[in-house]
């Protein structure tokens, strides 16, 4: 926890007791060197042949065949699969090994009731693969099937033969065309969904992790390593880097590797909204070893022909030649409807206007299959102004008071999906509350002016009234009772009368003359409410974004008269991008101090900023409004601590991108002693070679000299060895300063543990989180002046960190709430 002396120990975050393991039942099983059967041997019915090795240390070979399992007579060296003496033909294998092993038969069992006792989470596979950031140094131990089931993909080129080979296209599309009329046919169709998708990420994430190995060959060998692009197991897969100059004024690097995780955005909402008709593709996104790589199904038919022929919708230049489609128009106008989206008319090559219902860089492609696909959703939501210096654009005195525009490192700065929609229904109460007050006015003014013509002929009849009783006055007192029972009846007869004529004029005033000026009076009130909240629309609420307003180089068609004209939809914009500051922060922080929100880690600060449409760019200002609230100085610790790991991991990619294989566990460690460690790292440690033989090492050993450079220096290909605390903790006030505008006022870590109340151990743990390491579970010390806290055998692992959308079972949650309910009814 922030601001705590104590530091937590590692050890108990991971038990590791001896009874988890379980018996061992066998030595070896895997198939025998006598697989697969010859020709003349399945005309008997072998179907494989199986090598055993039982803990008693027996070997024997087993014939798998359509009766069962039995053992043969083969050997090592000698093949007979004739069945041995006694013959044990059996129906199933573990009937035969337990009449072959004791051992076997003893432990089976022991396993079994061990594995029934355990608690339905634990034997139910998780939907994706998890990674632990500590874990203990496990046993590398003999293991045949798992050398196998390596060994069965190839090193990666191929998992399976070409006829096995998922169509993962195919699975994607097919299970969302699934019937979704009732409430079963939407449960098994988001069953499906949510299957299909878990494999997709699986393999998508095995491919990326080859392909960054070099373990896939590439379809362009001949190009540079950064153009290179992949086919695994039917998925596409490319770099995160600028590889045609395609973002050269987007940023070039910094927006190529920010442009696949914006297009994952884009996939996810066009994925919720789930229009019939239109399909996006499977898409994941990986970063592993500093890399970043996009992982997509393949359209049926895309890669037999050019680009330029595949594209009937969008931009393939960044809006020089645009071209459009109306089939296309009709489902992307559905989408854009829920999406906040506006249609807009764009200027080709030819000065030809094209209408659109998205960005311009969405392209729509028809595959083979007859679907029509989209795809590079990367601009699916409106730019953020704020950090986009553009010429002749200001934004708000508010926004500018807080240093607002920032040039940030690419312009591909978009807002969050949530944030549209908090800022649509914003504006939908304003444009209510104020139709509401003056139409409450206009009622009100009505309602006096009736009430002043009440007034009138109540005087008038006062006034006959007095007449009549002073004609009255000389009559006989015998009329007098007859009298007082006409007047009674006549003033019965008024009221009545009054009654009616309000209901009259009331429905005069709508059927009738005044209907007219009474719906010119609502109509304008409608546009005076409509244009104080910026509506493209006169007559009605209308708020919608063109994601292409401020895009370089697409050419608006512009009619400054239009109630939708350009200059109106900047405004949208940048009114969208001021809510932000002015509105949604302010809320984040006012629910903070009245204790609405409790992040206790970066990671759920990150997820409560987003789900209130904040970009984590926001933070390093957030930040700097939480030092100056003590009542949050917890949460200012924890977000100082995200800022410094997010920065790291930043530099952390560069850095492992430029380090070979064989020194990943050094580059690694020196990196985190650089980092985290309080001893002062010139050089990396010696990195023990494992190929050099004792004598050359005696060799070296004797002829070392007191004083001489590492001779790590000297080689080309270990540029992460001149990495120093000093330098990497410059970088890092460098990078908080250029990406987060945050100022960091200390330069190593330990001024920075004691100036911002952090804990080392917590930025090593968001540190492994952020960037898939795993180090080894021991207790670290940080503190040691002398001597450095990460070696090369505390590095286990890197794990990739995998980007998907998560389809959500929302039709299975309704259903489990509704059997809940009618449950505790019935009780």
């Amino acid at each position: 926890m922030p601001n705590s002396k104590e530091r937590p120990p590692l050890l108990p975050l991971q038990p590791m007791a001896k009874e988890q393991k379980g018996p061992q039942c066998l030595k070896v099983l895997t198939t025998s060197g006598w697989n697969p059967p010859p020709g003349y041997r399945k005309m008997h019915g072998d179907l494989m042949y199986l090598y055993v090795v039982t803990m008693e240390d027996k070997h024997f070979h087993i014939t798998g065949c359509t009766k069962g399992f039995f053992l043969n007579q083969s050997t090592e060296e000698d093949f007979n699969p004739k069945p041995a003496v006694p013959n044990h033909l059996c129906h199933s294998l573990i009937e035969l090994l337990n009449q072959l092993s004791p051992s076997f038969k003893r432990n089976f069992a022991i396993l079994q009731k061990k594995r029934t006792h355990r608690h339905p989470f634990e034997r139910v596979a998780t939907p994706y693969q998890l990674y632990a950031w500590a874990s203990p140094q496990i046993e590398h131990t003999v293991d045949a099937i798992r050398a196998e089931d390596t060994f069965s993909s190839k090193l990666g080129y191929e998992e399976h033969i070409p006829g096995q080979t998922r169509d993962w296209n195919e699975e994607l599309q097919t299970t969302r065309e699934l019937p979704r009329k009732n409430l079963p046919e939407r449960l098994l169709r988001e069953r499906a969904i949510f299957k299909v998708h878990s494999d997709f990420v699986a393999g998508a994430t095995r491919g990326a992790v080859a392909v960054i190995d070099g373990n896939v060959m590439a379809i362009n060998p001949g190009e540079d390593s950064k153009m290179q692009m992949f086919i695994w197991n039917n998925i596409f897969f490319s770099l995160g880097f600028d590889v045609r100059d395609h973002y050269k004024e987007l940023g070039g690097d910094a927006a190529a590797f920010i442009a696949p995780r914006n297009d994952l955005q884009g996939v996810r909402v066009y994925s919720a909204v789930d229009i019939p008709g239109l399909y996006t593709l499977g898409t994941v996104v990986i970063d592993y070893r500093g890399y970043r790589v996009t992982a997509q199904s393949i359209i049926p038919g895309i890669l037999e022909r050019e680009q330029e022929q595949s594209v009937v919708y969008g931009s393939i230049d960044f809006g020089k030649t645009v071209i459009s489609h109306p089939k296309y128009m009709d489902l992307l106008n559905n989408a854009a409807q829920q999406l906040k989206m506006l249609p807009h008319k764009v200027l080709n090559d030819k000065n030809e206007e094209i209408e659109l219902c998205s960005s311009v860089e969405c392209k729509g492609i028809i595959g083979n299959d007859g679907r029509h696909y989209i795809l590079d959703l990367l601009r699916t939501f409106p730019p953020d102004v704020n950090f986009l210096k553009l010429e002749g654009e200001e934004l708000s005195k508010e926004v500018r008071s807080l240093g607002f525009p920032i040039e940030h490192k690419h312009k591909l700065c978009c807002l969050r999906q949530e944030l549209i929609d908090a800022f649509v229904e914003s504006r939908y109460m304003m444009f209510i509350k104020f139709a509401a007050y003056h139409l409450q006015q206009l009622g009100a003014k009505k309602n006096k002016e009736r009430d002043s013509q009440s007034n009138i002929i109540n005087n008038c009849n006062a006034i006959e009234e007095e007449k009549e009783k002073i004609n009255d006055k000389s009559k006989d007192k015998e009329y007098e009772s007859k009298e007082e029972v006409e007047k009674m009846s006549q003033e019965s007869s008024m009221e009545h009368a009054d009654a009616k004529k309000i209901v009259e004029s009331i429905t005069d005033s709508i059927t009738s003359g005044q209907k007219q000026e009474f719906e010119e009076s609502t109509k304008e009130i409608v546009r005076r409410a409509a244009t104080s909240v910026g509506s493209l629309k006169e007559t009605e609420f209308d708020i919608r974004f063109n994601p292409d307003v401020y895009s370089p180089g697409v050419r608006h068609v512009e009619n400054p008269d239009a109630p939708d004209s350009l200059k109106k939809q900047r405004q949208l914009v940048k009114d969208a991008a001021d809510f932000l500051v002015t509105n949604q922060i302010p809320n984040f922080i006012r629910e903070l101090l009245d204790h609405s929100l409790a992040p206790m880690d970066g990671m759920l600060l990150s997820e409560n900023l987003h789900s209130r449409g904040i970009n984590i760019r926001y933070l390093g200002k957030i930040t700097t409004m939480l030092s100056k609230i003590k009542q949050l100085e917890y949460l200012h610790s924890i977000a100082v601590s995200e800022l410094i790991t997010r920065a790291a991991k930043h530099l952390f990619n560069t850095y492992m991108q430029s380090t070979e294989m064989m020194s990943l566990s050094a580059a690694v460690s020196h990196f985190l002693n650089c980092f985290l460690s309080s001893c002062q790292v010139h050089y990396p440690q010696p990195i023990a070679d494992e190929m050099q033989s004792k004598t050359s090492k005696r060799r070296k050993q004797n002829g070392k000299r007191k004083g001489r450079l590492n001779t790590l220096l000297s080689d080309g290909n270990n540029e992460w060895a001149s990495l120093t605390p000093k330098s990497l903790w410059s970088q890092l006030r460098s990078e908080l300063k250029a990406y987060y505008d945050w100022d960091l006022k200390t330069d190593n870590i330990d001024s920075s543990v004691e100036t911002y109340a952090l804990q080392k151990i917590s930025l090593l743990r968001s540190f492994c989180l952020k960037t898939g390491i795993q180090i080894l579970l021991r207790e670290y010390s940080f503190d040691t002046k002398n001597k450095l806290t990460f070696f090369e055998e505390d590095i286990l692992n890197i794990f990739p960190i995998v980007k998907h959308i998560n389809p959500r079972l929302v039709m299975l949650i309704i259903f489990i709430q509704l059997v809940r309910v009618k449950s505790s009814k019935d009780i």
